[in-house]
């Protein structure tokens, strides 16, 4: 038996964060009942990539249940609050107000069900000045500042997935969980909101605590660390680029010696701890380069897998969909079974594979269950 097997969550939701939430959910156990217009979540609509489907929905909602309501019609509405009744958790990821325009204000929720856990996936919470806004991932990359330390050094970009999303959705699975434990010792419900730009601020901690007390701004310096030398990508004799990561005195020491052999390197001063060698990172840099250029790529990761140091290849998604460490799990769609990246979180040991549900799949039954 899976952990939430008897856990009911009511899915109010579209594009990626609260998706995502309840995937986990899913994955966990739960049935998770995914609430969709009738013309659908418009994610189903982002791409075709996928035998016709998109790869967006199909990534997320794999075990889940699809019910098609209009919840301005007020036979769907009476027909989500007896679901609600019997669930145990609501995910929600819907412009700001509109449960509350709904009739499904907090207190009518509470009403409904006192032990429904609910859970609101917003751009910038429940208050503050900013609480009332739209938000989507890439304007929060914006917002936080995390688009101006991702890039080159000309200028700012975006990270290349929906970091945003898949943040304020770990967050939300994890503070669910949490609900779930706190509600077995006084069988109460709860109801909390996660906030994308909160969950971005917290992952931006290091860069804007050394603005805070430094009055710095960071530095973009493209495929290298910002805060730690030598950690970047260089090139090898024959064209081929490795990353390697320094963390730490023993491992530059080894890096000197036992990489390139060199003395004179190990004892600049210029380079003796990590602040000293990102302050002259630019002189850290050409010697690095020039080192590692003089090694074809085959001896150099020889040398490093000696010398225990840290290094991967820079791959592009045709090196990430042929790595030997990819674990893949299948699911059925309608167009067939599709390959998504499995869980990191749950192994996927149940014989039955998972299914992405086809818009309105499962209105009928779900109607006839809940009369």
């Amino acid at each position: 038996m899976s952990a939430l097997s008897n856990i009911l969550v009511v899915a109010l939701e579209h594009a990626v964060a609260a998706p995502f939430c309840t995937r986990l959910l899913a994955d966990a156990g739960a049935r998770v009942i995914k609430i969709e217009r009738a013309e659908g979540d418009f994610a189903r609509g982002y791409d075709d990539a996928v035998e016709g489907e998109s790869t967006y929905f199909t990534w997320l909602n794999y075990g889940k249940e699809s019910l098609v309501l209009n919840l301005k019609d007020s036979d769907d509405l009476q027909l989500l609050k007896r679901i609600l009744k019997q669930a145990d958790i609501l995910v929600q990821n819907f412009s700001p107000g509109s449960l509350d325009r709904l009739g499904l204000t907090e207190s009518e929720l509470k009403k409904i069900n006192p032990e429904l856990i609910h859970c609101a996936i917003q751009g910038y919470g429940s208050d503050g000045p900013y609480s009332q806004r739209k938000a989507y991932d890439l304007l929060i990359q914006a917002e936080s500042g995390l688009s101006y330390v991702t890039g080159s050094e000309s200028e700012p970009s975006r990270v290349g997935v929906s970091v945003c999303d898949i943040a304020s959705g770990m967050y939300s699975y994890s503070a669910i969980l949490e609900a779930l434990i706190e509600r077995q010792s006084n069988q109460s419900g709860k109801s909390f909101s996660i906030s994308m730009f909160d969950a971005m601020a917290e992952w931006m901690a290091v860069p804007l605590l050394q603005y805070d007390y430094s009055g710095k701004q960071p530095k973009r310096v493209g495929l290298r660390h910002p805060s730690i030398a030598p950690y970047g990508a260089y090139t090898t004799a024959d064209g081929r680029v490795l990353l390697i990561a320094i963390q730490n005195e023993r491992e530059w020491k080894q890096l000197c010696l036992d990489v390139f052999a060199d003395m004179d390197l190990y004892n600049n001063k210029k380079f003796s701890s990590n602040v000293l060698r990102v302050k002259h990172r630019e002189q850290l840099e050409i010697t690095i380069s020039n080192l590692v250029s003089q090694l074809n790529y085959l001896d150099c990761i020889d040398k490093l897998k000696s010398a225990q140091i840290a290094f991967g290849d820079v791959n592009d998604i045709s090196g990430l969909s042929n790595h030997p460490q990819l674990r893949r799990l299948d699911i059925n769609t309608v167009s067939g079974k599709v390959s998504v990246p499995a869980s990191p979180i749950n192994k996927n040991t149940n014989a039955q594979m998972p299914v992405c549900p086809r818009l309105g799949e499962h209105s009928e039954a779900i109607i006839n269950e809940f009369s």
